[in-house]
């Protein structure tokens, strides 16, 4: 038996179809799983005995265990996840002003390696399969209702929890299209989910003629010799590659491609650091998205000072970039840009 999470309605509709089963019939079975939140077929009333015990036969449904669960002084909520296997992840639900934003792994661990992430320090498990990924939202969204809050205000999707989502790139791209199926799926708008990558160059020019949703890029330095020192990933696709690739990718006119820079304090904060990334970005359609560095225990690395934030962003918006500096949310929890690791409390 399967996981009926691990299907998009495509694949769902051909096996009904194998079945000798009308296909449409996996519209309402989505429903039934992603808007009414079914646990069982039984309560999919509106299909016939004999389809429910076929689909009964062939598919369960399961929900993730929760572990653990911490809240931050700002609302933030890390949930502790644990898998079939036994192996855990983690995701954060980010509360927003109107909304909430879910960020999401794709792996258990990650075998990128960059030095300032406290996940690669756990070292690289396994990809997460269609369901895992799924099951993170539906049961995000399964929470909300139980909160009595409405579950469309989680209406936001990052993919930049645990993991590289490009190195589980068919994986992703199937939960993809279970998230933006408008019809019966989860119904995010793909303005609203964003895929975060180290630079897995191959696969960024894909993920543009697969799939609508936004791409963001750790970039994090401004030459090859820092970036390489901070993400080893740089030294396979160097600078030139990667931002070739994000040149070229392929998004809607209005589209911009989010550039995440970590700053972090004597490493790559400088005016001159600054004026490199101006100049680098300057070709491309680029948004920049300053994150101070998320301090964790025995890092290497430290945050700026406020001042040496502030002077890197204004030679951003001197040179009319798009830029913010992101106030990470969830830090007294490691719940924060870089400092997922599952680990139990």
């Amino acid at each position: 038996m399967e996981n009926i999470l691990n299907f998009t309605r495509n694949d769902l509709a051909g096996w009904l179809d194998s079945k000798g089963i009308r296909p449409f019939r996996a519209g309402q079975i989505f429903k039934w799983l992603y808007i009414r939140q079914a646990d069982t077929f039984e309560q999919m009333t509106d299909l016939s005995k004999e389809l429910r015990k076929n689909l009964e036969d062939n598919f369960y449904i399961q929900r993730l265990i929760l572990d653990e669960k911490l809240v931050s002084v700002d609302k933030t909520e890390k949930f502790l996840i644990r898998l079939s296997d036994g192996q855990h992840i983690e995701s954060v639900l980010i509360p927003e002003k109107d909304h909430f934003t879910l960020c999401v792994s794709s792996q258990v661990g990650c075998v990128q390696n960059c030095r300032f992430c406290l996940t690669a320090k756990g070292g690289f498990i396994r990809n997460l399969n269609i369901s895992e990924i799924i099951a993170q939202i539906r049961d995000a969204r399964y929470y909300l209702i139980q909160k009595d809050l409405d579950p469309k205000k989680l209406s936001n999707i990052v993919f930049m929890g645990m993991g590289e989502p490009l190195a589980n790139y068919k994986n992703l791209v199937k939960s993809l299209e279970i998230i933006t199926d408008s019809d019966y799926g989860l119904k995010f708008s793909s303005r609203r989910v964003t895929v975060s990558t180290c630079g897995l160059v191959p696969k960024i020019t894909q993920l543009g003629l697969d799939t609508d949703v936004n791409l963001a890029v750790s970039l994090n330095a401004t030459t090859d010799e820092m970036r390489s020192r901070l993400m080893p990933i740089n030294k396979k696709y160097p600078l030139n590659q990667l931002l070739e690739a994000c040149r070229t990718f392929t998004m809607k006119p209005r589209k911009k491609i989010t550039f995440e820079y970590i700053l972090m304090k004597g490493v790559n904060d400088t005016k001159e650091d600054a004026l490199k990334l101006a100049k680098l970005l300057a070709p491309i359609k680029a948004k920049v998205n300053l994150i101070p560095f998320n301090e964790y225990d025995n890092s290497d690395f430290k945050r700026p000072s406020k001042n040496q934030i502030s002077e890197f962003l204004q030679v951003l918006l001197d040179r009319d970039f798009t830029a913010i500096t992101r106030k990470s949310k969830g830090d007294d929890i490691l719940a924060a840009c870089g400092q997922l690791k599952a680990k139990l409390y």
